[in-house]
């Protein structure tokens, strides 16, 4: 049996391109025993995988603002002290910077990672035994895979990524949360101002999906997005905004829908490692290597890029492709 460690720390959809490598694992390695160091603001992620095992967390940008404290240190103890207790056959940073470099190092085993061309950082290469040259010029999934085969000896795998996610049970609250049939997810709530789409692009969207007796569902995280949600329902028949949900929350909300609109936001990766087809939107970014990446069940489509705004029509016409496209996958 291997005991192997990924490393992925940040940020929510970087986390989430990471775990179609666990499924590529069990696939050669059934018995594997897979754990994972993660930036405590994400730990959900991999925990909402049932073969991830043992979930470690780090606190890197609490403790940058904390380092005179003493809770910090003894935190950073106790985290470098449970790290060195297993032995691992493989321990396999796929983040490729010299923080997760830094941070992998306490654990035990041999360590893997890109070589100094293939990462933005190349002193982080410098902490491991087993380097490897991967082109920057494909996805990040497909860079992460391939990174995982390479350190494990498999074959670079060539399929569509499954992302392995099962929902776990739901609370009270999401259990009396069923949307109302058939329902879509508006993922409007993104980090930046930048990376939005406009209020009234999401206006009219939602009213032409109301039109077909769709209803358009509106999450929300913080005060500003709840207002935004709640300025977007206003114009929309049939709009519903959502309570505030933890992501364990969202993960059973979210299948419900027939498809998600989403602005460049972990979520929207999230909604594709759900299964749910998937429009991304790219107001700010190019989402050529980074974008939303479909699986196996379920289609993404990136529209936009830099200083780009995706107009109502194309967006339409690529959610109609999502969801056509996965009738078809379905037996």
């Amino acid at each position: 049996m291997k005991r192997i460690l990924m490393v992925k720390t940040t940020s929510m959809g970087d986390v989430i391109h990471a775990l179609p490598a666990v499924q590529d694992i069990l696939q050669h390695y059934p018995d594997a025993q897979i754990d994972w160091l993660v930036e405590e603001g994400f730990a959900d992620i991999p925990r909402l995988h049932p073969q991830v095992q043992q979930v470690f967390t780090v606190a890197i940008r609490r403790w940058r603002k904390q380092l005179l404290r003493c809770r910090t240190w003894q935190e950073i103890r106790q985290v470098r002290g449970a790290l060195a207790a297993p032995a691992y056959d493989a321990v396999i940073d796929v983040q490729g910077l010299l923080k997760s470099a830094c941070i992998a190092a306490w654990a035990r085993g041999p360590h893997h990672g890109y070589d100094a061309r293939s990462i933005r950082e190349p002193l982080a290469s410098r902490f491991y035994q087993h380097r490897y040259a991967i082109s920057y010029q494909q996805h990040a999934v497909t860079r992460i895979r391939t990174l995982v085969a390479l350190s494990l000896g498999y074959a670079v795998p060539q399929d569509l990524p499954d992302y392995g996610l099962r929902v776990q049970p739901a609370s009270a609250l999401t259990t009396a949360l069923t949307l109302p049939p058939p329902a879509w997810i508006a993922l409007h709530a993104t980090s930046r101002d930048s990376k939005l789409w406009p209020e009234e692009h999401w206006i009219a969207l939602g009213r032409h999906y109301a039109e077909q007796g769709w209803s358009m569902c509106l999450p929300w995280a913080s005060a500003a997005e709840k207002s935004r949600a709640e300025r977007i329902a206003l114009s929309v028949p049939q709009a519903l905004v959502l309570p505030k949900l933890s992501l364990q929350q969202l993960a059973t909300v979210i299948p419900q829908a027939r498809f998600a609109v989403g602005v460049d936001t972990g979520l929207s990766h999230f909604a594709a490692a759900l299964d749910v087809p998937v429009v991304a939107l790219y107001t700010d970014t190019d989402p050529g290597l980074t974008g939303v990446a479909g699986g196996r069940q379920a289609a993404a489509i990136n529209l936009g890029g830099q200083q780009q705004v995706p107009d109502i029509a194309a967006v339409v016409a690529a959610v109609t492709q999502v969801t056509v496209a996965e009738n078809q996958r379905q037996p």
